[in-house]
């Protein structure tokens, strides 16, 4: 199905609640499923999030987890060390076409029995559980850290706990910190130095204190807002609750970046306050390394083409194994629209021009971020969002919101 955003201008001043963060809720909800006492509020409504909860109480020999990327590294992991249990993990086709030899080959050097059922290196995953005595494992320190974090979360579980060695230059490091902060809450104990991680067994129940856990909302899902103020009028503001200065979150580095477009961010007890603040210079290169966030480079691609700004972002790697090729889909998309753009493994490269082409049905390959980068286009031209409800993976109040914000749209 389609949706046709009318070309629309949004209030001055709005406020909106999002959703607890899912990188946050998938990995407690996995330490809650090792931990029982723990308890989580603000938990995130995604399609992910609550797929990685059914996942974790279903007693069935077969656990489909569709889309979910971080499900089915956090699973594999999970049902590794679950004794006396057997279960195939699968997905969706296109998470068939997604690596996790990284993840299986680390797992069964710690003592893992898991084997593929069909291609080598893909799920789906015959999976037999059972107690990991080895401790000790190595891995490239530039793969997806969700394999790290996936060892990582069942780390206090393992008989012998876990070290942890990187080799070579760590990418997506917030994420790495922030599995180990949350172990950290719950009163696990942890080491990160230089490319050495160690996390130390735990098998004593939890302190009344550790037992409470609240999600901070997520940072991704405010990308799309600070893009939507980066194409307002000078004064338009939009306040997002809930957030916190010390997020653990990486991609709370927005803050910082839309200084780029002029957007300030302003911290209020658990808010932030998005503001645009002078019209952003035809003159201005953006210029970003997003390793550490590469979650939000559709959001800034689709931010500069907008505006009209040359554009180079690297770091990126990582989008290639993603929901869909994001690199060639943002540059199909974006080039539909008019705009010039050049892709490597490593980085996207975006002409600036003055013309986006209307009316263009935008494609989004099961992506939900294909569909929430490009939405704010539509305060600059009609566009048509192809597919839209893929949303709900992360986001599913998405479309509500933007009602809410004043956006114009028809189905």
């Amino acid at each position: 199905m389609k949706l046709h955003l009318q070309k629309s201008t949004i209030y001055k001043q709005s406020a909106i609640q999002i959703t607890g963060s899912k990188s946050e809720s998938n990995r407690l909800l996995l330490l809650q499923a090792l931990f029982p006492e723990i308890s989580i509020k603000n938990l995130s409504n995604s399609d992910d999030s609550v797929l990685m909860a059914k996942a974790l109480t279903s007693t069935s020999d077969v656990i489909d987890i569709h889309h979910a990327g971080t499900a089915m590294r956090f699973l594999t992991a999970f049902f590794s060390t679950q004794e006396g249990r057997s279960i195939e993990l699968t997905g969706s086709q296109r998470m068939k076409e997604r690596p996790i030899a990284i993840l299986v080959d680390a797992l069964n050097q710690l003592g893992a029995d898991i084997t593929y059922k069909e291609h080598k290196g893909f799920p789906p995953l015959l999976i037999n559980g059972k107690t990991l005595t080895k401790h000790k494992v190595t891995l490239k320190a530039n793969v997806s850290s969700q394999y790290i974090s996936a060892l990582l979360l069942i780390a206090s579980k393992l008989k012998n706990g876990l070290e942890l060695t990187l080799e070579g230059k760590i990418t997506s490091v917030p994420y790495i910190k922030m599995t180990l902060s949350l172990l950290e809450d719950i009163g696990v104990k942890t080491t990160f130095e230089n490319n050495l991680i160690t996390v130390l067994p735990n098998n004593k129940p939890l302190k009344a204190s550790s037992q409470q856990l609240t999600v901070e909302s997520d940072w991704s899902s405010a990308s799309y807002f600070y893009s939507i103020i980066a194409l307002s009028e000078v004064g338009t503001q939009i306040k997002l609750s809930s957030y916190k200065n010390n997020s653990l979150q990486g991609d709370s580095v927005l803050a910082d970046l839309y200084k780029s477009f002029d957007v300030s961010t302003t911290f209020e007890m658990d808010t932030i306050l998005l503001q645009k603040n002078n019209n952003t210079s035809p003159n201005t290169v953006i210029n970003f390394d997003l390793a550490n966030a590469p979650d939000i480079a559709q959001t800034i691609a689709v931010t500069a083409f907008a505006l009209g700004l040359k554009c180079h972002l690297t770091g990126l790697h990582t989008l290639k194994i993603k929901e869909t090729d994001r690199l060639v889909a943002l540059k199909t998309e974006i080039e539909k629209l008019g705009g010039t753009v050049t892709i490597t493994d490593n980085s996207l490269t975006l002409e600036a021009s003055d013309n986006i082409n209307q009316n263009v049905i935008i494609e989004t390959y099961n992506d939900h971020r294909m569909a929430m980068a490009f939405a704010p286009l539509a305060l600059k031209v009609p566009i048509i969002i192809q597919d839209y409800k893929v949303v709900s993976k992360s986001y599913p109040t998405f479309w509500d919101d933007l009602d809410q914000l004043g956006f114009k749209f028809c189905i």
